[in-house]
């Protein structure tokens, strides 16, 4: 006798509960053993990869290869770096192959993205994990590398990096912040705290505060990225680990109502209810106009009610002082001092 339509969306409910259960123990399994890549020291060779899009002139690759020569590692590009196919930068099989190679090479120490854009969630499915994790090496990029950046540490437990990209200058803040985490580390650092301001009379730091949403202590595991590309995360085979975890947040060029249909989406998907605290980076060039809520406005309706200790501010996003956030490394998170330390090494 055929199903009804509503014994077949119950069959269809209790399916996806049974396959999400398998990806939550799959995570947790992946996830359990943490592998920290080893720090960068001058000499290494660093592999320059284009896994989105490409910036528009050969040029700028060549102005990345100097700024890596720049920080005293040699310039290694990948076979495809000079490619382009419309938006994206060569075909998915040739961004995915040299992104394979730089971590099979065993001469390439570490791989920084040139830029972000758009791209890396298509090359998820093409990229081999079990061949990363025997290959264990920093990998740093931001924006559109999110999803490459989540997936493997979920599929490996690889910690990756959410940090600056080769194609542009460190700022000084950018530069100290970077060598913290991946070049002298220490057990405890605390990152992202906004540049130092000399405060003087009628002369005080607008641009860069922050600001507690909800009080408290917190700690667990760093997640996170540029928002659009969590949310499109969510329901795949490469959802990370929201459970416990310090759950990191950043995006451009996106009004209040596209942040908050972003955040309802992982409010309705019962993800924001399960991480530990949160903290949010900048939300730049948001496009306000006169009919709509401030972002902070979108910011505490969606967040506040959760009772989560959230911190808005850090140095985190499409900002030209940034800092490099350790996907996989424990942190706290203090929302009434603005602090958010890391609790271990992020590097061997």
């Amino acid at each position: 006798m055929a199903l009804t339509r509503r014994e077949l969306l119950a069959a269809s409910g209790t399916l996806a509960m049974g396959v999400s259960g398998l990806s939550s123990s799959v995570h947790a399994a992946a996830i359990s053993n943490t592998v920290k890549p080893k720090r960068l020291r001058p000499g290494m060779s660093v592999g320059l990869v284009t896994p989105a899009s490409n910036v528009p002139e050969d040029q700028e690759l060549h102005a990345a290869m100097d700024l890596v020569r720049s920080l005293g590692f040699s310039a290694e590009p990948a076979a495809n770096l000079f490619s382009r196919t419309q938006y994206l930068a060569g075909t998915d099989q040739q961004r995915a192959d040299d992104l394979n190679a730089m971590f099979a090479d065993t001469d390439i120490d570490a791989i920084f993205c040139v830029r972000g854009g758009y791209g890396s969630g298509r090359l998820l499915r093409y990229l081999d994990y079990d061949m990363i994790a025997a290959n264990p090496k920093v990998i740093m990029g931001y924006s559109d590398i999110t999803s490459i950046l989540n997936a493997i540490y979920l599929r490996t437990g690889l910690v990756t990096f959410h940090g600056p990209i080769a194609g542009g200058n460190f700022s000084n803040y950018t530069y100290e912040q970077y060598k913290k985490v991946l070049i002298e580390p220490t057990q405890i650092a605390r990152i992202g705290e906004p540049p130092e301001f000399e405060t003087r009379p009628g002369v005080v730091d607008w641009k860069n505060r922050l600001t507690t949403i909800v009080s408290g202590v917190a700690e667990g595991h760093l997640v996170g990225g540029n928002l659009s590309l969590m949310v499109t995360l969510v329901g795949t085979p490469f959802e990370p680990q929201f459970e416990g975890a310090i759950l990191f947040l950043e995006d451009v060029d996106e009004p209040p109502y596209s942040v908050d249909r972003m955040l309802t989406h992982l409010w309705m998907a019962g993800k924001l209810e399960q991480v530990a605290g949160i903290v949010l980076g900048k939300f730049t060039d948001d496009g306000y106009d006169s009919n709509t809520f401030s972002m902070e406005e979108v910011l505490r309706d969606r967040l506040e009610p959760l009772g989560i200790p959230t911190l808005r501010g850090a140095m985190i996003g499409h900002i030209e002082d940034k800092t490099v956030v350790p996907l996989g490394v424990r942190a706290r998170l203090d929302a009434d001092a603005g602090a958010l330390t890391l609790l271990e090494s992020a590097v061997s």
